[in-house]
């Protein structure tokens, strides 16, 4: 029996030593990789590992000619130059939207297939793209790494960041084509626009009434419901809006935080400072369709118009 199992154990030694490995093994086994030796990432070409080290150096030895903002490799000059061309080489041909990016079609495409990769291994919820699953697992752990460096406050994302700082610097880079007023965050001229367009999206399903912002159709809806979950911790009153407690508080603190920046008069709601900034600028954004008249403030012109009411 020993014998027997000698032999098989001699005859299959001796074949292994004869196994021919298909070509494209061969190649993979003989192909060298090059490691990063800080953080272990390889590669397949020893330039790439050079390009990729400028990452963990800071090194940004080529320059755009257009701008001249640095780069650590020349691919990504080539992806930066298209903000100054405008050229979108990448088109999703579900939809024809282009992009400047191809990662950026990748992750737009999902939103045609629903796909979602990306899945948070604490609570289970999926997400198109792994920033917004690295963003959301802050919402389990509490991390905020992002800190102003005015006011020290800190921010879960970078972007919630960079809107915060504007509320230091004044900072309104989205400005409406139609009547030039400037906002701080994009999705604020997007509401703005609606103004103009007389778009309302959002519709109440109880008496199809129509908004032009979701919170809006939010508050709305509790007109029917007479539900007003905002309470004041001082006299006990209930409010419909977390927005219209926040700034009842303010009759009991005696807080103003909005002032004139030419009289340094404050106000206790940013509305009531926009109409007084009215009596420095002498604008009179609110006109009588019948007689011409204008006016500093929406109440004045409706009152106005009942004298025409009653002629």
């Amino acid at each position: 029996m020993e014998d027997e199992l000698c032999e098989r154990k001699i005859k299959c030694e001796a074949e292994s030593q004869i196994i021919d490995f298909p070509e494209d093994i061969k190649e993979e086994k003989e192909k060298t990789y090059y490691q990063c030796d800080i953080c272990k990432k390889t590669f397949s070409y020893k330039h790439t590992l050079n390009t990729h080290k400028h990452v963990h150096t800071g090194e940004k030895k080529y320059h755009c000619p257009i701008c001249n903002k640095s780069f650590p490799s020349p691919s990504f000059i080539t992806q930066h130059k298209r903000i100054h061309t405008g050229e979108k080489p990448y088109e999703c041909d579900v939809c024809g939207k282009s992009f400047s990016l191809k990662p950026h079609l990748t992750t737009h495409k999902r939103i045609h297939t629903g796909d979602k990769p990306h899945r948070c291994d604490v609570c289970g919820k999926d997400f198109a793209q792994n920033s917004h699953l690295t963003a959301h697992k802050r919402t389990h752990t509490g991390e905020k790494p992002f800190q102003c460096d005015i006011c020290s406050k800190s921010f879960a994302q970078s972007s919630e960041l960079t809107r915060h700082i504007r509320t230091h610097t004044g900072e309104k880079p989205y400005q409406c084509d139609i009547c030039s007023k400037s906002f701080s965050e994009k999705r604020r001229l997007t509401t703005h626009k609606r103004f103009h367009s007389g778009e309302k999206p959002y519709q109440c399903d109880i008496c199809n009434k129509s908004f032009c912002q979701i919170y809006n159709l939010t508050a709305h809806k509790l007109i029917h419901t007479g539900v007003k979950p905002y309470q004041c911790d001082i006299c006990n009153k209930s409010f419909s809006q977390k927005s219209n407690l926040t700034t009842h508080k303010r009759i009991h603190t005696g807080e103003k935080p909005f002032q004139c920046v030419i009289c340094s008069k404050s106000f206790a709601q940013s509305s009531e400072l926009t109409i007084h900034n009215r009596s420095h600028t002498g604008e009179k954004p609110y006109h009588c369709n019948i007689c011409g008249k204008t006016f500093s403030q929406n109440s004045s012109l409706w009152k106005h118009l009942g004298i025409h009411t009653i002629q």
